[in-house]
């Protein structure tokens, strides 16, 4: 049964750090491209960050580009997405999807607020 769990996400400050993880089961997690996504109510999913299956090839929105980081851990079947110096508008379901050919996954979300 395939299943991505997020956790992580909560209620912190203007300027404040959260660590989001995202940790698979159910298929071959060092076979898979992980993204993290986010969506605010009214709004399109948007994508915030991707690694490929090595590690070694990142890409991020411009939104969060210098502020936020993509990693993963094979070993622990799991992605992380550290975001440092938050704003309001990173307020947002973040989500994990993995995706190899045409295979794609997505977990059930963790929110994150940001206050001003």
């Amino acid at each position: 049964q395939v299943q991505l769990v997020e956790s992580g996400g909560g209620l912190v400050q203007s300027g404040g750090s959260l660590r989001l993880s995202c940790i698979v089961s159910g298929f071959t997690f060092s076979n898979f491209r992980m993204s993290w996504y986010r969506q605010t109510p009214g709004k399109e999913r948007e994508l915030v960050a991707t690694i490929n299956s090595a590690g070694n090839n990142l890409n991020y929105a411009d939104s969060v580009k210098g502020r936020f980081t993509i990693s993963r851990d094979n070993a622990k079947n799991t992605v992380y997405l550290q975001m440092n110096s938050l704003k309001p508008e990173d307020t947002a379901m973040y989500y994990c999807k993995a995706v190899r050919w045409n295979n794609e996954y997505w977990g059930q979300g963790t929110q994150v607020t940001v206050s001003s």
